[in-house]
């Protein structure tokens, strides 16, 4: 497959873009050897415009494959699907398969799913692709870079702003809720500006992972997918790690770190590993994992009688880059140990922990997330 690596920002007319897209989808079915040639139309008038490019090739002994390509310049996973082919597709033909196939100049992770979900097949400039005739034919590539990529919403996932925004979306404390962009940067710890969640609101919306409600605000449409994207960019990495050892063990090391916390502050609570451990129990892991802030650090080695080393760790201490980690902070009921993670943050963490800690991050996801999502009425 010969695909060009360049970015191409300049806009394109959409005249070009369907003959671009065309050529493309000639080479990717070119590069299956055993497929007949494919007859294509651009602008099929006899359709009325309800897609943009006709392909049609005859099966040897078999049917003739038809694939009705709806081509976009700059699409958007919220506004997916574009045209409803319903009624056309509701046509039986016996020796007939048509197939619906979404095109653009680049197609994103996110979009390529809601096409899947939606049973259409895709593909884009830089031939990254799922072009799927059951039992006839099946084509897929991803991994090429975009060669056409307009300017899009700078907002990101990746940030540490982003980050308290997406924790007040899916805090499971309060989850469901319905939101507007001046509630929501209430609840975002650390403060964020208005103009930031303005931004995140219109990304996340263009993205299908919350959608506008009839009566004003909006609510959250994909929690698991919003909680995938955040996790699969969050900044792990971020937090300075630092390995302690300490003679305490056992019921005179939780005492002492509960003393840590005895002004209420949430500088200091256990995570990943040790806050699964009360969360969703399911890794057994020998260390004890904590986040302590900077400002806190020195009392916490006087407190649980810790010396940094170099290994021999039972302490494995974060020292968060951002004070969100501590956002929604689990108290325990009887204040019989240090406060943990939400269980959001504990799952983030997890995944990024290494060792077991992709197991344990899903233990946390079914024992704890899915069920409180569901119990607001979300099919996951």
């Amino acid at each position: 497959m010969n695909t060009a690596y360049s970015v191409n920002s300049q806009p394109i007319s959409s005249a070009a873009l369907e003959k671009a897209l065309a050529a493309k989808l000639r080479e990717l079915l070119a590069g299956i050897p055993w497929l007949p040639e494919a007859q294509m139309d651009l602008n099929p008038a006899d359709f009325n415009r309800i897609f943009d490019l006709f392909t049609r090739i005859q099966m040897p002994d078999g049917p003739a494959i038809e694939l009705w390509v709806d081509v976009k310049l700059d699409p958007r996973p919220a506004h997916f699907p574009y045209v409803n082919l319903e009624r056309e597709f509701e046509e039986k033909k016996v020796k007939r398969v048509r197939v619906r196939v979404f095109a653009a100049p680049h197609i994103s992770p996110r979009l390529a799913e809601k096409c899947e979900s939606h049973g259409w097949s895709w593909f884009d400039l830089a031939g990254n692709c799922r072009i799927s005739v059951p039992g006839l034919l099946h084509l897929e590539h991803t991994g090429n870079p975009p060669v056409h990529k307009r300017p899009r919403n700078k907002a990101t996932l990746k940030t540490k702003e982003a980050g308290r925004v997406v924790r007040a979306l899916l805090s499971p404390a309060l989850f469901g809720l319905k939101w507007t962009q001046r509630s929501l940067r209430i609840w975002c710890q650390p403060e964020v500006s208005l103009g930031l969640v303005n931004k995140m609101a219109q990304y996340l919306l263009e993205e299908s992972y919350i959608k506008h409600l009839p009566d004003g605000g909006f609510r959250i449409s994909d929690p698991l997918k919003l909680l995938y994207a955040w996790r699969d960019v969050y900044q792990f990495g971020q937090h300075e790690r630092q390995g302690y050892f300490t003679p305490l063990q056992g019921t005179k090391l939780r005492e002492a770190l509960m003393e840590l916390d005895d002004h209420g502050e949430g500088s200091s609570v256990y995570a990943a590993f040790s806050a699964a451990d009360f969360q969703a129990p399911h890794v057994r892991q020998p260390k004890t994992w904590l986040y302590v802030s900077s400002r806190e650090l020195e009392n916490f080695k006087h407190v649980v009688e810790a010396k940094l080393v170099d290994s021999g760790e039972n302490l494995v201490v974060l020292v968060p880059s951002d004070d969100g980690v501590f956002y929604q902070r689990e108290i325990p009921r009887l204040d019989d140990h240090l406060a943990t993670t939400n269980p959001l943050q504990t799952y983030v963490d997890l995944w990024h922990c290494g060792g077991r800690g992709k197991e344990a991050a899903e233990a946390i996801l079914e024992q704890v997330l899915k069920p409180i999502w569901r119990a607001s009425g979300y099919e996951i």
